[in-house]
């Protein structure tokens, strides 16, 4: 008969503080216990000792002592201000409760957490044999063979929550466009079209950031819930309790850095497609736009400024950019900014490539520089000083920054769990296991660090805010003035339904900053499994178009306003003129992001200032009505208003199909807890309830929270050319104010304290149409 082998105790048997922290023991593992704030535990868990990894995503050093513990018979409790943490003496589970005794979190009672040691290799610098290949995504470096050598040690670590009767979100971005996670798998590792960031948040008001740079496997599908780290040397979390979701973000916040402010520029339309082939292509752009009226702050020049073969090359092809920064100074005359596409990745024949071969920056069997390493972001910095920043360069388009994206190297979509761990195979052969997911962390930095130290060098210089867009994200990366998007996604209104999702569970991790590419990067059908859109003509396709417009009115109302995309050209006029409905309502769209540009840059500085998040889940505001925990195409902008997309088509099938609806109108839901005004007619509705809504062509829906001031302006072509008075429009029905940030705009001025909010006060209550309409022309 097989005899088992007895599993180590998990009991506690020891417990002492030395100092801030506290320490338990078992003959299982070792815990750390300290609290960063009343708010905020760092849990500590190993097999061996403590961890010494550098870990960037976390800048709090401090800690504080004002915390007790006491050892009743069977459990520790230890108490701040505001948390309780029981401790099951038995089996070292922990229980999270609030001051007044209420469970917020607790762990499996029997095995809250397992460990599983395995042996790490990476791949040895003999005997590669790789191959680029050629993808939409780029060129890409896979491995055929390669030798490979023992890296140490690591652990598989599961960690068993168990969760009570609440909604979660958080874990980064996922193109299924999931509202509420819970019975949900979720793989949390980068790829095109996801983002992994390791935070989650329950509407019970709590957090866990997990500190790990490893891919993570959030699974409440099955019986029993986990949370599953791929590699690390220990356990280690932030529990952040908050009074409610906002807290709980302001918590990571306070962790992990404050959200730099993106110039004000950057809350303009940036025009965007794939590509401009030329300085013409680009100055015929901004012309047909100033000559339209179309509002308009940001060009961008996507992939191939580099010449024939040199992919990743940072100087531009003389041939059709010999004027780079003439071009520049046409587009700065104009009040629009500049931004330039990058790559990790450089091919071979390179100068950029040999520079870093020769400084042994490169990461193992790829073309992809090493970000790891100080060395490596200054070489990468200092090839943007050559041509692109000496030019007048505004900002940069971190491309591909994920870096490894194997589900593009094949025909039919991977299945998730496979992705999954391809994604941890081909990164763990090249880095180290447990910074496997944390690229992009350090690709943003050095950008960052690069710029701020040259402004900083070059005081007579005008000062530029950092601004990158990027295709991945990691813990802290809100610090590098970084805007996330949604990946290379595919036209169909299935998938522009999935984005709004999506795009609110990437903003429920902690960073402010995201947007899409309007109307999605492929819009035919093709042979590949991400090239799947629905639309073999988009350009005569009035079912495209219309997809198009919804897509523009929604990305009116989110952080970042951009489009971009393959497969048809992307300037509004290529959906029609002046007269046409789809062209007419964009325009609209288009003038209504510019006139309500003084509220949008209000709270995008309030992101930074208050630690806020400019779109946000309905259950951050409402947390107590459940109806809004599933809702994902309603959301807060800002503070005040819920932006409703139309997410169904009502004039055109596929092909101009005309679908002769008799109904231009859709469902909105209105939360409990206050009232809302129509923001068109300003008409007033209780909260929790459903309504029908007009939702013609030139409409989104959107309504404003009972209290509320939205600060508001007339319309200019870029926001540098917005230099009239600022309105202030009131939907209330009582005295109500708004706190209004402003400052200059760009630079850093307002990190030394150069910035101003003002209280507006609206002594009015609005009860009649009358004053309503005195109210909105009244300057406060």
């Amino acid at each position: 008969m097989l005899t088992a082998t007895k599993a180590p105790s998990r009991a506690i048997e020891n417990v002492s503080r030395e100092g801030d922290y506290l320490f338990l023991n078992s003959s299982y593992a070792k815990y750390r216990l300290s609290f960063k704030t009343a708010n905020i535990i760092r849990v500590q868990i190993s097999k061996d000792e403590f961890d010494t990894l550098n870990k960037p995503g976390v800048i709090l050093e401090t800690v504080i002592s004002d915390f007790t513990y006491d050892e009743c018979e069977d459990c520790i409790l230890v108490k701040s201000d505001e948390i309780i943490l029981r401790i099951c003496k038995k089996t070292g589970a922990f229980t999270y409760l609030d001051k007044a005794g209420n469970i917020l979190l607790t762990e499996d009672s029997k095995v809250p957490v397992e460990f599983e040691k395995y042996e790490t290799y990476i791949l040895s610098g003999e005997n590669q044999k790789t191959e680029v290949i050629k993808t939409p995504d780029g060129e890409k470096t896979v491995i055929k063979e390669a030798e490979k050598l023992y890296n140490g040690d690591s652990y598989h670590i599961t960690w068993h929550p168990v969760f009570g009767e609440e909604a979660h979100y958080g874990l980064g971005q996922h193109e299924e466009g999931f509202g509420n996670l819970r019975g949900k798998t979720i793989y949390v590792h980068q790829a095109n079209r996801k983002i992994a960031i390791p935070m989650l948040v329950s509407t019970k008001g709590y957090g866990i950031l997990m500190d790990t740079y490893s891919p993570l496997i959030y699974n409440d599908a099955t019986e029993k819930s986990y949370i599953y780290n791929e590699s690390a040397h220990e356990w280690e979390y932030y529990f952040i309790k908050g009074n409610d979701l906002k807290d709980v973000i302001a918590g990571y916040r306070i962790l992990t850095g404050k959200a730099a402010l993106l110039p004000k520029w950057a809350f303009g339309y940036v025009q965007s497609k794939e590509r401009y082939e030329n300085e013409d292509q680009i100055l015929e752009a901004l012309n047909e736009s100033r000559k339209r009226g179309i509002g308009l702050d940001c060009i961008v020049l996507d992939w191939l400024s580099w010449g024939d073969g040199k992919w990743g090359q940072k100087t531009y092809d003389k041939s059709r950019f010999g004027h780079a920064k003439e071009m520049i100074d046409t587009l700065h005359e104009n009040n629009v900014h500049f931004m330039i596409s990058l790559w990790p990745t450089v091919d071979p024949s390179c100068e950029n490539y040999k520079e870093f071969k020769d400084a042994d920056m490169l990461i193992n069997a790829s073309t992809l520089y090493n970000p790891f390493e100080q060395k490596g972001r200054e070489i990468y910095w200092n090839q943007l000083m050559e041509e692109h920043w000496p030019a007048g360069t505004d900002a940069w388009w971190c491309d591909s920054s994920e870096p490894i994206t194997p589900e593009w190297s094949v025909r039919t979509r991977p299945e998730p769990s496979k992705l999954y761990h391809e994604y941890c195979k081909e990164l763990g052969l090249r880095m180290t296991d447990e910074m496997s997911n944390a690229f992009a962390l350090y690709h943003a930095m050095g950008i960052y660090e690069g710029q701020r130290k040259e402004m900083a060098s070059n005081k007579e210089k005008h000062e530029k805010r950092v601004c990158n867009l990027t295709r991945s994200a990691y813990t802290g990366q809100q610090r590098f003035g970084t805007i996330m998007w949604s990946g290379d996604i595919s036209a169909s209104w299935d998938t522009y339904r999935r984005q709004l999702g999506t795009g609110l569970n990437f903003c429920a991790s902690g960073l402010p900053y995201w947007t899409v590419d309007v109307g999605a990067f492929f819009v035919k059908p093709g042979d590949f499994w991400y090239w799947d859109g629905d639309y073999e003509n988009p350009s005569t396709d009035l079912g495209y178009h219309e997809l198009y417009t919804r897509w523009y009115q929604w990305a009116a109302f989110l952080p970042v306003f951009r489009c971009h995309g393959t497969d048809c050209e992307r300037e509004m006029w290529a959906f029609g003129d002046k007269g046409d409905m789809f062209y007419d309502a964009m325009v609209e769209a288009n003038r209504l992001r510019y006139e309500l540009m003084p509220y949008i840059y209000s709270e995008a500085g309030k992101s930074w200032l208050y630690d806020t998040s400019l779109m946000s889940n309905l259950a951050f505001s409402f947390a107590n009505d459940m109806n809004v925990w599933n809702i994902t195409n309603q959301y807060m902008f800002g503070e005040s208003i819920m932006a409703c997309p139309v997410t169904e088509p009502m004039y055109y099938d596929v092909d101009s199909k005309p679908l002769n609806s008799q109904k231009f109108t859709r469902k909105v839901y209105l939360p409990k807890g206050t009232a809302w005004f129509d923001f068109y007619t300003k008409e007033k509705y209780e909260g929790g309830q459903w309504i029908e809504v007009a939702a013609p062509i030139n409409r989104i829906p959107l309504f404003v929270k009972n209290g509320s001031i939205i600060p508001v302006t007339d319309f200019a072509m870029s926001t540098a050319e917005q230099t009239g008075e600022v309105r202030f429009e009131v939907y209330s029905d009582h005295d109500c104010e708004y706190k209004m940030y402003t400052d200059a705009g760009d630079g850093y001025g307002y990190e030394k304290g150069e910035f101003e909010v003002k209280t507006i006060v609206s002594p009015l209550s609005l009860r009649t149409e009358q004053q309503r309409s005195n109210v909105r022309q009244e300057h406060f």
